[in-house]
């Protein structure tokens, strides 16, 4: 008999309910199709965190950070006002060994922040916390973490379902980024373009000349082509 669980979304009135009784494969398309709705990778990140605790069992509050060698920690995405502060205590001091192990390993457990030591998460009345690599490189780490008030709140199935949500997080995370990018691009190109016209008019020249002016002026003041364009155009339009 497959597995079944209910997912409650009433905490979360503007995101989709869930059916009772959902396969837990229907749950999972559900979220993933929630996860790539959202227009902007910062989007995505709120969601992502607020689905986790619908999806994974145990879990009630949800946090995303950003970890960097060199002990530098910082929050990018957080359910509720706990794991806010649980993140602001973390910044600027040693990241717990928790963290250390998610250099090697796509999961890190704590069973107890008192056994173990965890004296952040324990002050805020947190004791268990399942946190998932969703994407890594040699420099940089991005973890979903999942938080519960009581001790032994994540076992193997809470694991299993988290693994299986954080690839759909990291999917659609890598897909907002592109289509940022992708914006970025197109908004850089029109731009120069508009630096490029007003250089034509300015020094009567054609495009050509005109675009490798602004080039020839971006090296000579070390400035990006985008932010040289932004400024010509910029003081353009203040006139």
């Amino acid at each position: 008999m497959p597995k079944r669980f209910v997912v409650a979304a009433s905490e979360f009135p503007d995101l989709p309910r869930f059916e009772v009784g959902f396969e837990l494969a229907e749950a999972l398309t559900v979220a993933s199709q929630q996860l790539h709705e959202t227009p902007t990778r910062h989007n995505t990140l709120r969601t992502a965190v607020r689905l986790a605790v619908h999806l994974m069992p145990g879990a009630e509050h949800a946090g995303i950070s950003e970890i960097e060698r060199g002990n530098k920690f910082r929050m990018l995405a957080w359910t509720d006002d706990v794991v806010r502060s649980a993140g602001a205590r973390h910044g600027g001091r040693e990241p717990h060994r928790h963290w250390d192990q998610l250099w090697h390993s796509p999961v890190a457990r704590i069973t107890d922040s008192e056994d173990d030591g965890w004296d952040v998460l324990s002050a805020l009345g947190l004791r268990s916390a399942l946190s998932l690599r969703l994407r890594a490189d040699r420099r940089r780490l991005t973890v979903l973490t999942a938080y519960a008030r009581k001790p032994g709140a994540f076992d193997e199935d809470a694991t299993r379902i988290g693994r299986l949500f954080t690839t759909h997080v990291s999917i659609a995370l890598e897909s907002a980024t592109v289509r940022e990018q992708l914006t970025e691009a197109m908004h850089t190109r029109d731009l120069i373009g508009q630096a490029t016209g007003i250089l034509m008019e300015r020094q009567a020249i054609d495009a050509a000349a005109a675009f490798e002016s602004l080039v020839r002026a971006s090296q000579r003041e070390n400035v990006k082509l985008r932010d040289l364009a932004r400024r010509i155009v910029g003081a353009h339009n203040s006139t």
